[in-house]
């Protein structure tokens, strides 16, 4: 299969859909890998290196959609980019269909065949978002702990505090992945830190571990009522796979919240954990709403792409492999993981939480062996 790996054009996206090392072992496998040049720049990978891993170097984009019948790519297509899909090509990247009617029309209309990484599952886990969730939640209390900061508009409050002075109340809604290592570096920051979740053996799992240093607190509307209004950061970390983010703090909460707190909206990319929410870019990160600081970049660990360019091929090579060996229709019929996270298909909605999102008719996968 030939595969292609465009440029991302997304704002300030410098993350890469593969590395040198995954290009060799696709070409190793017999398939054939077209790279847009310059496509590993922000993540300090040069095109000889690619080139020396047996990849072949195209002029522009138009010249990799043109050759390629996968497409891999980190963040949605751009609108830029719709024009250069065929209704042929499969592609492969992080969609959060359910947060953008336009794209999921655009792919129905194409009858582009979409795989998301963020609906594939695999026993209950989801193995391609887990290393971005994972850095996501890392960057949150960095971000957060930044626009604290009096110049940036916040409370002025440290994350650690200071000896005799109280640290940064800290609150994070969702005790998964991205949760889970958002208040891991807080607790490092030496904030006092307080994790709401549903799943009581999740939160169990962080007492086993942290042994009161991070409290934990079964969520539900009183209990996020009750801590956000007191809290100097909150970092929003919920998520449903492939539907929209519940918004567990509505625009009342922010009105009672204290000036200058910082709300950081980790589940902006599946439409926000906050009411008061709306994507942002790196090149304009921040908002303010009734003095609260909203940060909702869409694509957080696009800051740091050579850690999370390596990480991402990580997990997403073998699912590559997979696609470009089997062809499409076998690689899901094998494969269930993989086949939770097509999201459309020739023409054809197929995921639930997509379909509820945008009044659209779930329909079936149906695939044929070749």
């Amino acid at each position: 299969m030939i595969v292609g790996i465009p440029k991302e054009v997304k704002n300030h996206e410098y993350r890469v859909a593969a590395t040198p090392e995954g290009v060799r072992e696709l070409v190793h496998a017999g398939h054939r890998v077209v790279v847009e040049s310059t496509a590993g720049e922000g993540s300090a990978i040069a095109d000889e290196q690619y080139a020396a891993a047996g990849a072949e170097i195209l002029a522009d984009a138009d010249a990799v959609f043109d050759a390629a019948e996968l497409i891999v790519k980190v963040k949605e297509p751009q609108p830029e980019e719709f024009e250069r899909f065929r209704g042929d090509h499969v592609l492969f990247t992080y969609l959060h269909l359910a947060a953008d009617e336009a794209l999921t029309r655009f792919l129905i209309e194409r009858s582009v065949r979409a795989v998301a990484y963020e609906t594939v599952q695999l026993d209950g886990r989801l193995p391609l978002l887990a290393p971005m969730s994972e850095i996501a939640g890392r960057m949150a209390p960095q971000e957060g702990a930044k626009y604290l900061e009096r110049p940036q508009g916040g409370r002025g409050v440290l994350m650690g505090g200071a000896s005799g002075v109280m640290p940064a109340r800290v609150v994070v809604l969702g005790g998964g992945m991205a949760g889970w290592n958002a208040a891991q570096i807080a607790a490092g920051m030496e904030a006092e830190v307080v994790v709401l979740d549903k799943d009581v053996d999740r939160l169990r799992e962080i007492d086993r571990i942290w042994h009161g240093r991070i409290q934990t607190v079964t969520s539900s509307g009183l209990a996020i009522e009750r801590l956000v209004l007191d809290a100097d950061l909150v970092i929003g970390a919920v998520l449903v796979p492939g539907a929209r983010a519940p918004h567990l703090i509505t625009e009342e909460h922010v009105r009672e919240m204290r000036t200058g707190s910082v709300l950081v909206d980790i589940s902006i990319d599946q439409g926000g954990a906050f009411e008061t929410s709306h994507v942002t870019t790196h090149d304009a990160p921040t908002f303010v709403v009734d003095g609260v600081v909203h940060y909702a970049v869409g694509n957080m660990p696009g800051a740091v792409p050579r850690t999370s360019t390596y990480a991402l091929t990580n997990v997403t090579l073998p699912y590559v492999l997979e696609i470009a060996s089997k062809g499409i229709d076998d690689a899901v019929r094998d494969d269930p993981a993989l086949a939770l996270g097509v999201n459309t298909w020739d023409g054809r909605v197929t995921n639930a939480g997509v379909a509820e999102a945008h009044g659209l008719t779930l329909e079936t996968l149906g695939v044929q062996s070749d």
